[in-house]
């Protein structure tokens, strides 16, 4: 039935928009990915037991190898969530990509000053789900490279 869930890779995808929401769902699902979907940035930092407002002790184990997110939200946008999750210990190491309908030079070139692996325009296309398997097996060795070699 497909790949173990073991070797599955784990992408976080945040759009407050439920058709595209659904769209970057459905394109991850087409590549094996396992897809969590929320719809803001806010829920997303509480899926990653981010939130200030709630003991650290909490934090659940999440196992996410990818946040994709939109740029344009209200509330917290996704570079806010993007900021956040580069300054936190637990997730500064995962890849976070920022899609957006605008190109606005200077709002990629933030993003991707900030931290963001890749930006990509909406409509999102199959291509770009396909530039993602990269980030997300680089990602996968560096977290193989920090466990403990027991001899």
């Amino acid at each position: 039935m497909g790949m173990a869930k073991d070797n599955q890779f784990h992408v976080l995808a945040v759009d407050d928009s439920i058709i595209d929401r659904m769209l970057i769902e459905r394109l991850l699902k087409t590549s094996s990915f396992q897809v969590t979907a929320v719809d803001s940035a806010t829920k997303a930092l509480k899926f990653l037991g981010l939130v200030e407002d709630v003991a650290s002790e909490i934090h659940q184990d999440v196992d996410v190898n990818l946040i994709i997110t939109d740029y344009c939200m209200p509330g917290m946008t996704g570079y806010d969530l993007l900021r956040k999750v580069k300054e936190s210990k637990s997730f500064k190491d995962i890849p976070v990509v920022i899609m957006s309908s605008e190109n606005v030079p200077s709002r990629i070139n933030r993003c991707l000053e900030e931290g963001a692996e890749e930006f990509f325009l909406k409509p999102v296309q199959q291509s770009d789900v396909n530039k993602l398997k990269p980030h997300l097996l680089k990602s996968r060795v560096k977290e193989e490279q920090e466990q403990p070699i027991n001899n």
